[in-house]
């Protein structure tokens, strides 16, 4: 006897996640197996919670490594789908602001 292909599609657990300084969201979600990062985001629903997010322009990635195809790119079982925001301010000159603020030469010391 041959199985005959379902009608519903293979449902694999993700999440998405996205935050905020004051706020910070995982969602949990169900999707059907070949959803696409953009597809998994939309679905979460995540925009209805962050209207700030732009799906078509906003950074994605799986686990901390960005996903520069995230339209083609499939998700897999358990991964975490992260959208990121842009820096408020960039790393490299926070860092030149923090050495020009303190003192050169060396310590003094009580001699």
């Amino acid at each position: 006897m041959t199985a005959l292909p379902s009608s519903h599609p293979t449902m694999i657990p993700i999440e998405v996640a996205y935050a905020r300084p004051e706020r910070q969201a995982i969602i949990a979600v169900s999707v059907p197996e070949g959803t696409t990062l953009a597809e998994a985001a939309a679905l979460s629903g995540i925009v209805e919670m962050f209207p700030e997010i732009d799906l078509a322009t906003i950074p994605m990635g799986i686990f901390g490594v960005e996903i520069k195809t995230a339209t083609t790119t499939v998700v897999s079982a358990g991964d975490r789908v992260e959208l990121y925001r842009s820096l408020q301010a960039d790393p490299k000159e926070n860092r030149r602001r923090r050495a020009q603020a303190k003192p050169r030469g060396r310590p003094q010391t009580g001699r």
